[in-house]
């Protein structure tokens, strides 16, 4: 009985299905004529978060690469050049911040894209969305390589001349700035040793006036005469005298006094 049971569970599923397509095979047949008459943008039928062909603001975009780094597919490509110092015309992005990079390249192969959104994720200024746009088919494959920079190629090679020329320049300025600094220390170096070799000349001179001192003839030194101290100077040196004797006096006591408490103790 099993058996006949699944042989008529299959038959009626397999009717029951059949029942929709013989149904559509013989009602009346509709054609939408597109896009002619009907259009799934236009009619408002794209849903909202419809992942179709990208589009990146540059206006708004600061070439982080971020999207680039997050393709999985390896289908942007994205080209820099910093922002010379001295150029006039750069203007401010989208957000009011200051732009920093020229992004001389931002391509995208959409013969390559899978469309998963990742992009638009991780741009930290939300350049790069999706759009509705999905008409875009080409017999060349090279026409679905997209280039959204709005700069032409000479542009490109001028941004990219004048960030070399300010990069020269200031390498120019650090090599004449450490030959200033080497010349400096070479001539701080050169006005030492003369300082130095001047000191030694001195010192030479007064060892020579010593010894020429010190070869006096004693006999000379041994026939100057005493000095004759006046009244009032021996006065002086008597009164020193004795102000020493009663010092030591004193000094004596207290040593006597301290070795006699050192004994009874």
């Amino acid at each position: 009985m099993e058996y006949f049971k699944k042989i008529y569970e299959g038959v009626s599923t397999t009717l029951t299905g059949m029942k929709i397509t013989l149904e559509h095979l013989g009602g009346k047949k509709v054609t939408n004529q597109y896009p002619e008459i009907y259009h799934p943008i236009e009619s408002g039928d794209m849903p909202e978060t419809a992942r179709n062909r990208l589009f990146v603001d540059m206006s708004g975009c600061d070439g982080c690469d971020s999207c680039a780094k997050a393709c999985p597919i390896n289908c942007i490509t994205v080209e820099t050049v910093r922002v010379a110092p001295d150029d006039p015309n750069v203007p401010d992005m989208n957000n009011g911040k200051k732009r920093k990079m020229w992004v001389t390249l931002h391509e995208i192969d959409f013969g390559k894209c899978c469309f998963c959104s990742l992009c638009t994720l991780v741009c930290p200024t939300e350049a790069i969305y999706m759009t509705k746009e999905f008409e875009y088919s080409e017999f060349d494959r090279e026409k679905l390589k997209y280039n959204f920079s709005n700069l032409t190629p000479d542009e490109c090679e001028e941004k990219k001349k004048m960030w070399e020329d300010h990069q020269e320049a200031k390498k120019r300025e650090q090599e004449e700035k450490k030959r200033l600094e080497a010349e400096a220390k070479k001539a701080a170096e050169e006005l030492k040793a003369k300082e130095a070799a001047n000191t030694d000349t001195s010192t030479s001179e007064s060892q020579s006036n010593i010894t020429s001192v010190t070869e006096t003839p004693v006999a000379a030194v041994v026939e100057e005469a005493p000095k004759q101290l006046t009244p009032e100077e021996e006065a002086k040196q008597k009164e020193k005298e004795a102000r020493r004797a009663e010092n030591e006096r004193k000094r004596a006591e207290r040593l006597a006094a301290k070795a006699n408490e050192e004994q009874g103790s």
